[in-house]
């Protein structure tokens, strides 16, 4: 069974991700199937619109830590070949269409979508405190969030489709039934511009996007660094064994209070 599918419609392709008994976790086939997906898409000239989907119960539940924790290589082995949606080189609209569980890596990719539409039993999650040693900083800021619910993001906690719709981060919020409809009415609406409008419009709106300044980068670049690197295999591990995790924390308890701050 292939781990991405693939149909067309007219100058529209859906992307399925196509591992539901894992809730299509980003395992390396699938990351690298979705990369050779993606950049046949970019440079057929018969298709302009994408709506990225998944098989099942999840969208994507992210990265395959069973995987990760076989190859010990937390958030996976590097791709031979680049992935135009991931690298921001793909200059087509991308719709999302969000069926389930979108956690992590999997959150990730919807905040790359540029029109989000979501059944309303999908469920979401920034994934990266429970993970890594620093969570999810960045994804509320990206998405224009106040202060307090960039914070909740942040920390790993999770949020409905109806709440998300509500503050904002998704443009429809449908039945089950209605997900892959809603999202190629959405499509259709999008070739009826002029291409140039299409392509132009969306490059510019990407280019106006919240980012973190260079000072925050290496701040965070930093914090990455700060703290037990065990606990990253430990994570995943305690995932994968089904139990709680025993987190060390700091190889020094006493780096807890050395933190690392903004250098301008």
């Amino acid at each position: 069974m292939p781990t991405v599918e693939t149909e067309t419609h007219g100058q529209v392709l859906i992307i399925r991700m196509n591992r539901p008994e894992r809730l299509n976790a980003l395992n390396h086939e699938m990351r690298t199937e979705l990369a050779r997906t993606w950049t046949d898409f970019r440079h057929d000239p018969t298709l302009e619109v994408a709506i990225l989907t998944g098989t099942g119960r999840g969208f994507c539940a992210g990265e395959d830590m069973k995987e990760s924790l076989a190859d010990g290589a937390p958030g996976g082995r590097p791709l031979e070949l680049e992935d135009p949606f991931r690298a921001g080189t793909l200059e087509k609209p991308v719709i999302g269409a969000i069926n389930g569980f979108a956690m992590g890596g999997g959150f990730m990719l919807v905040e790359r979508t540029d029109l989000r539409v979501a059944s309303i039993n999908a469920i979401f999650e920034v994934s990266e405190a429970k993970r890594w040693l620093l969570g999810g900083y960045n994804h509320g800021h990206l998405a224009n969030m106040p202060y307090p619910i960039a914070m909740e993001m942040a920390l790993g906690y999770r949020f409905t489709a109806e709440r998300f719709f509500q503050l904002g981060f998704l443009n429809r919020l449908v039945a089950p039934e209605e997900l892959i409809p809603t999202a190629l009415e959405m499509a259709r609406h999008l070739l009826t511009l002029p291409p140039a409008a299409r392509v132009n419009t969306v490059h510019m709106m990407r280019r106006m996007r919240p980012a973190p300044s260079p000072a925050q980068q290496k701040l965070a670049a930093a914090l990455h660094e700060h703290g037990a690197k065990s606990d990253l295999i430990e994570s995943r591990a305690a995932f994968a064994e089904k139990r709680p995790p025993r987190f060390l924390g700091w190889d020094d308890p006493q780096d807890r209070y050395r933190l690392p701050d903004l250098m301008e």
